[in-house]
């Protein structure tokens, strides 16, 4: 948290996605949080060159993002934590085992995520290569046919303490009280989730996601 009080929060969206498609998926859920947080949302590097996405299938790009993601959180002003949603929560969770990796400076301190799914690559292996102690948030859909509930279950117990919150529907950034309650309460105290040291994962069930 900033001198100001402000949590700044950097927004990675989806494969086919861009900042402004995000801006507007995340605006019922955005509209739900503290005043004091903020939301900087970001486009992929690919968007510059006509391409898209964060990275390809076998993740073709994935170098070229590291190094846009090295550059940003050296260049700008530091981020509380990030949001991602789809492919951008998987980069999420990769880059929380990058901020995982030895890193003295730590770029930001906590992840939430939304229809995420976890890197099988061998060329990741490192990053995951034992639970993340990173707070972090998981919302995803029971009705999801993009990336199935399992997948984001897998990217969840990545990590060491994660809050979990499943709803009824599908790819989707569901705005609801049962959602944004329990993330605003996060973004308040992230470390709250993560206290202690056997592992546990809070499950809000959710109705009418």
């Amino acid at each position: 948290m900033s001198e100001t009080g402000e949590v700044r929060v950097l927004c990675l969206h989806g494969y086919h996605g861009s900042a402004a498609v995000l801006r507007n998926q995340m605006a019922p859920l955005a509209s739900a949080m503290p005043a004091n947080v903020k939301f900087a949302y970001v486009d992929a590097p690919s968007l510059s060159s006509g391409d898209f996405g964060w990275w390809h299938e076998g993740f073709r790009g994935w170098e070229r993002t590291l190094q846009w993601a090295v550059e940003l959180f050296n260049s700008q002003p530091r981020f509380d934590g990030v949001f991602g949603f789809s492919q951008g929560a998987a980069l999420a969770g990769l880059l929380a085992g990058v901020n995982e990796s030895e890193r003295q400076n730590k770029w930001f301190d906590f992840a939430v995520m939304v229809g995420g799914f976890k890197s099988d690559s061998p060329v990741h292996a490192d990053l995951f290569r034992h639970e993340l102690a990173l707070p972090s948030v998981h919302i995803m859909g029971r009705s999801d046919t993009i990336v199935p509930i399992g997948d984001s279950r897998q990217l969840a117990r990545q990590f060491l303490r994660p809050l979990v919150l499943e709803h009824s529907g599908g790819h989707v950034i569901p705005g609801i009280s049962v959602v944004a309650d329990p993330l605003a309460r996060f973004f308040a105290e992230p470390t709250a989730t993560s206290a202690g040291s056997t592992p546990t994962t809070a499950v809000e069930d959710i109705v009418n996601g």
